[in-house]
């Protein structure tokens, strides 16, 4: 179903896929997650806490958290002094990447050079 079919049958966004889609990737830093995540999988939690560099330790834990939870992040903890713990993509998540690379491609084309 499209947006314009779901106009006027909803009462929230939140109540369509497109709030739903907005409800797993929105925020500041999942979609950077999911991109870097695609880039060099599996990825440690150190390694994308170090790519990423800005965001705090507790707000990247809570974020691969909530991708976790809504099937985006698979996480492996490996048994062994110290932990390891890597992230990769699930298949849920890898079928995204193409409108990721889509909203790249509309930044490449409209970004204002500085």
């Amino acid at each position: 179903m499209s947006m314009a079919e779901y106009k006027g049958k909803v009462k929230h966004i939140q109540d369509t896929p497109f709030g739903y889609t907005l409800s797993v990737i929105g925020g500041k830093w999942k979609m950077v997650i999911i991109y870097l995540l695609a880039e060099n999988q599996p990825v440690r939690f150190n390694d994308l806490k170090r790519q990423i560099g800005t965001i705090t330790f507790k707000m990247l834990s809570s974020q691969l958290k909530e991708l976790e939870a809504d099937g985006m992040v698979k996480r492996t903890e490996y048994p062994q002094v110290p932990p390891k713990v890597e992230y990769r993509l699930t298949e849920k998540a890898e079928s995204l990447l193409p409108v990721l690379e889509g909203l790249c491609e509309w930044g490449v084309k409209n970004q204002q050079p500085k």
